[in-house]
């Protein structure tokens, strides 16, 4: 995909009070999901008062930030062109910015496509994963990443 084509993603750190109503509520849907004390998306999205086309349009764009000692576990995917080497470029990336990877998994490529699963522990003094991911996207023959959580 060309510099063009690709929409340019940016992470940012905000305090609540600065969130729009919207995506708090999303994140309360999410947890209502997550603790099991909503059985579906519909069930939620009314428990909160938004639309499930809200829900849906955000629930992959806002994750709550865990500060802890030891770091932070985060499993994202990356969609990328089957090319010799670029596996090695996305690992010498996430071992710059000082993560640790847990769990690795690669499909399996189908019409020159993978697709590549990380866990990564992130390193305590590891400011800003927000670079991480941009720099990764950067990268020549990745499509798209994609954050499946923090823990």
């Amino acid at each position: 995909m060309s510099e063009k084509g690709r929409a340019e993603k940016k992470y940012y750190v905000l305090r609540e009070k600065a969130v729009p109503e919207v995506l708090l509520k999303v994140m309360e849907a999410k947890r209502l999901l997550e603790s099991d004390r909503a059985a579906t998306v519909q069930d939620a999205t009314e428990a909160v008062g938004i639309s499930r086309s809200s829900f849906y349009k955000y629930k992959d764009d806002i994750f709550p930030l865990h500060e802890n000692t030891k770091g932070k576990n985060i499993t994202f995917i990356i969609q990328m062109d089957d090319e010799p080497g670029l596996l090695s470029d996305v690992l010498k990336v996430v071992a710059g910015y000082g993560a640790n990877v847990l769990t690795i998994h690669q499909t399996i490529p189908i019409n020159g496509i993978a697709m590549l699963t990380l866990s990564i522990d992130t390193h305590p003094t590891m400011e800003n994963t927000g670079d991480m991911f941009e720099e990764l996207e950067g990268l020549r023959g990745i499509h798209y990443l994609k954050i499946l959580g923090r823990e």
